[in-house]
C-alpha cells in the first residue's frame, strides 16, 4: 500500500469546511479531494486531512495523506488534479510518504492567522479574507491580553465545544499581533485547536482593542472555564490554515 502526501492551498468561502459530510459532500474540501483522485485511482479513496477547518475558513498549507494500492508518477497525478480541479483548490506539493505518515496524528503544532481590516471603510478586494472592524482598536492592549493564554491552559473558555468527553487542554505556543497601516493579523500557533478557539479568542482580543474588556479580564475568563465569559465568535472567512508542522 503506497502512502501520498499532499499539500493544498484553498478559498473556502463556497465549502462547508475541510470534512465530508454525508448529504452533500461536493461542498466541502474532503469531498472534492476524493471524488477527483477516485477517479484518477479508479478505486474509492479516503482522504486524512492535518485539521478540519470550518465552513468559509481558507487555508495556504493544509496538509493530508491517502493510501492506494496504485502506484502512480506524482508529475501524473498532479497534471490529472490541475485539469480537473475548481480554481479555488490548489495542490502546492505532492510526494510519497512514508507508511507511517499521518496527517492528523504526526501533528506537532498548528499555525493559523486571523486577518482583521481596521478602517472606517471596508477595502472591497478583502471582504473575503479579513474581517471589517471599523473603530480603531487598541493593538498594545490586546497583545497584552494576548499574552496571558501563552502556555498550557484549559481553553474551556475559548471553544464551542459541547463533548464533556474530549479535553479542552492546549498548549499556546505563541500569539504575534502583527498590524500594517489598516491591516491587523493575528498568528496563532499552538500544538492543537478546539472546535472554534481561534475565532473565540480573536473575538475576545477584539473586545478588549474595543474597550469593552480589559486586558486583565483575560486570566478570569480563561480560569472560570465560562464560554458566556468570553468574547463573540468571529466569522470564519477572516481564518487561514497557514501551516502545520511535522517532526
Amino acid at each position: 500500500m503506497h502512502n501520498y502526501k499532499i499539500v493544498i492551498a484553498y478559498d473556502g468561502t463556497k465549502y462547508d469546511g475541510f470534512q465530508r459530510q454525508s448529504d452533500h459532500p461536493e461542498k466541502t474540501i474532503q469531498g472534492k479531494l476524493e471524488k477527483v483522485l477516485s477517479l484518477l485511482f479508479k478505486h474509492d479513496i479516503q482522504i486524512i486531512g492535518s485539521g478540519r477547518t470550518d465552513s468559509g475558513v481558507h487555508a495556504k498549507g493544509q496538509v493530508c495523506n491517502f493510501h492506494s494500492p496504485c502506484l502512480l508518477p506524482c508529475d501524473e497525478i498532479l497534471l490529472y488534479l490541475a485539469q480537473y480541479f475548481p480554481q479555488d483548490i490548489a495542490v502546492l506539493t505532492l510526494s510519497m510518504a512514508s507508511p507511517r505518515f499521518h496527517a492528523r496524528y504526526n501533528v506537532l503544532k498548528k499555525r493559523y492567522c486571523y486577518t482583521i481590516d481596521n478602517q472606517l471603510f471596508a477595502n472591497p478586494f478583502m471582504t473575503k479574507y479579513a474581517y471589517h472592524v471599523s473603530s480603531p482598536l487598541d493593538v498594545a492592549k490586546m497583545r497584552q491580553a494576548a499574552s496571558f493564554l501563552i502556555g498550557t491552559h484549559d481553553f474551556k473558555s475559548f471553544t464551542s465545544l459541547k463533548s464533556k468527553k474530549k479535553s479542552t487542554i492546549r498548549k499556546m505556543i505563541d500569539i504575534e499581533i502583527i498590524q500594517n497601516d489598516n491591516l491587523i493579523k493575528i498568528f496563532f500557533e499552538a500544538d492543537g485547536f478546539l472546535q472554534h478557539m481561534v475565532r473565540i479568542i480573536t473575538g475576545t482580543l477584539l473586545d478588549v482593542g474595543l474597550g469593552i474588556k480589559d486586558p486583565n479580564d483575560v486570566m478570569p475568563i480563561l480560569e472560570q472555564g465560562q464560554r458566556a465569559l468570553a468574547g463573540p465568535t468571529v466569522p470564519p472567512y477572516g481564518l487561514c490554515m497557514e501551516k502545520v508542522y511535522y517532526d
